[in-house]
């Protein structure tokens, strides 16, 4: 029989680098421009702005694992508000469906950063980093 929870930490690990970083370019995007046109950055101070932050510096630290339980409840709530308000909009007619309205990625990264909150930061992290210098130091 097959052990398949022999690298599930390394999957998890894996998981949460990979969506920190390309949670991170939506913010560089919207925040330095990156990949896209300049004009079309959101003005400094606006929600799109402040989106641009989380995704930014949220991506980073939990790519980095670093706080990784409060930038990925963060990040999550950020992505429910981005579905709700930007993507569904309310609308009960055929908007209401995510294949519709293209909030699937919104949602998807809504639970994932969710499952990321609960879970912390994992192996490969600065925080499980923290954690081995800490348990050294106390031996």
């Amino acid at each position: 029989m097959l052990n398949h929870s022999k690298y599930s930490e390394e999957a998890y690990a894996a998981l949460r680098i990979v969506s920190g970083l390309l949670f991170s370019f939506h913010g560089a995007q919207k925040l330095l421009g990156v990949l896209m046109d300049p004009t079309m950055m959101p003005p400094v101070g606006s929600q799109i702005w402040f989106g641009g932050v989380i995704e930014l510096v949220g991506g980073v630290f939990i790519m980095l694992g670093l706080f990784t339980c409060y930038a990925g409840l963060l990040a999550s709530g950020e992505m429910a508000v981005a579905y709700f308000q930007f993507h569904w909009k309310f609308a009960f007619d055929s908007n209401f469906f995510p294949v519709v309205n293209h909030g699937e990625m919104a949602i998807i990264y809504c639970f994932l950063f969710l499952y990321i909150a609960i879970k912390g930061a994992g192996k490969w992290s600065i925080m499980g980093l923290v954690k081995k210098t800490s348990n050294k130091k106390k031996r």
